[in-house]
């Protein structure tokens, strides 16, 4: 470098004809290395942020700071049962414990409780859902049970049947967890905050440039803009959006979660979190006045207390067709990498796949074939446009 500078200082003493300004700085500016760039910093990038830096690896998270993003307003529910049949969700009791675990101690770090047993009440909303929930108890002792002394609930829900219990189900304080750290990277310098533009980045096979920082791979957890990254567009996303008020139910128990088709779960603040619709036919991703009114008549309905409406949130979600996560290394392009495709069981699905693709791109340990994104190698081949 000093070399270079002394024969540019040369060529202007010397009377030659001096080089453009642009060559100069290009040739001057020095990048600064990072093992890892992370582009966003909703769930995924926070989570698999902490998995890198704590492996003693330099990491670089570009995001921009939106106020309703899909990991900012989500309810952080973790339930172990999905679906009308009420059947286990996806590798849950492996998912489960790891959340419990990862949580616990990152909670720890953050000096911040954010993750908390939180049971779900599920207020059956007619006798045909009592009697499926019924037939499911034999078969699934685990996680399944009623409740029994419904009647004490009399006072804060207007019900007609039996009230089933899913247990245990576990909340996470997303806002909490988010804003400490994004806090702590901005801090440390790890923060970039602006929107990541791929006109600004250079890839090759063994290293990125993005403006002025050069890492050994890039990682994309930017959530919904995955839809249009260059790399990974070709892979089966779905938009899928949701809604979701913000309410104060004084006098309403914080313990548990409510559900009978909506949910209702304890929020920041003592406030609740309503909600929420899992939309695929959509025009935008703003809440919904109809909406709004449907959920507020059904309050009426099931509430015995009074409450208030304080916001209407909504947000677009990253699934995907699969409802399975894209997880690993692009096969094409092994400086690029993903963690997305989480949709609405991000909360249990985020911890164990971040933990994985940090061990991947460290050790080279193995990812879940069913998560792996190179299972879409024929699909990622095709031309880019």
């Amino acid at each position: 470098m000093i070399l270079r500078i002394f024969r540019l200082e040369s060529t202007f003493r010397h009377g030659l004809r001096p080089l453009p300004i642009r060559f100069f700085l290009k040739i001057i500016s020095i990048k600064q290395i990072v093992d890892y760039i992370i582009i966003g910093q909703g769930l995924c990038g926070t989570l698999l942020s902490r998995e890198l830096l704590a492996a003693g690896k330099s990491v670089l998270v570009i995001d921009e700071s939106k106020p309703n993003t899909a990991s900012k307003v989500a309810s952080g529910v973790i339930n172990p049962v999905t679906g009308r049949r009420i059947v286990r969700t996806w590798r849950i009791e492996e998912l489960l414990p790891f959340a419990w675990q990862i949580y616990t101690a990152f909670g720890h770090e953050l000096s911040a409780e954010i993750i908390r047993h939180c049971n779900v009440l599920d207020f059956h909303a007619s006798r045909q859902m009592a009697e499926a929930f019924d037939e499911r108890l034999p078969e699934e002792t685990t996680y399944l049970s009623q409740l029994e002394s419904p009647q004490e609930w009399k006072a804060f829900f207007n019900f007609h049947y039996s009230i089933g219990e899913i247990k245990p189900c576990l909340l996470v304080d997303l806002q909490t967890m988010l804003t400490k750290w994004r806090s702590i990277l901005i801090e440390h310098g790890n923060l970039l905050d602006e929107v990541f533009c791929w006109n600004d980045c250079e890839v090759s096979t063994t290293s990125v440039v993005y403006k002025n920082y050069q890492a050994q791979k890039i990682i994309c957890c930017e959530g919904v803009a995955g839809f249009d990254n260059p790399y990974f567009k070709n892979l089966p996303f779905s938009r899928m959006k949701g809604e979701a008020l913000i309410v104060s139910i004084p006098g309403l128990p914080r313990n548990n979660i409510y559900k009978q088709g909506l949910s209702i779960v304890p929020w920041k603040q003592d406030l609740f979190w309503i909600g929420s619709t899992y939309e695929w036919n959509f025009t935008d991703a703003n809440p919904t006045p109809a909406w709004r009114k449907k959920v507020e008549q059904q309050l009426q309905y099931w509430l015995e207390l009074p409450f208030n409406i304080v916001d209407h949130i909504a947000s677009e979600r990253p699934a995907n067709m699969e409802r399975r996560p894209f997880v690993g290394l692009h096969p094409l392009h092994p400086s690029v990498a993903i963690l997305n495709g989480m949709g609405a069981k991000g909360c249990s699905l985020a911890p164990l796949f971040a933990s994985q693709l940090a061990n991947h791109l460290i050790n080279k340990a193995p990812i879940y074939a069913d998560a792996d994104v190179s299972r879409f190698e024929k699909v990622l081949a095709r031309k880019m446009v």
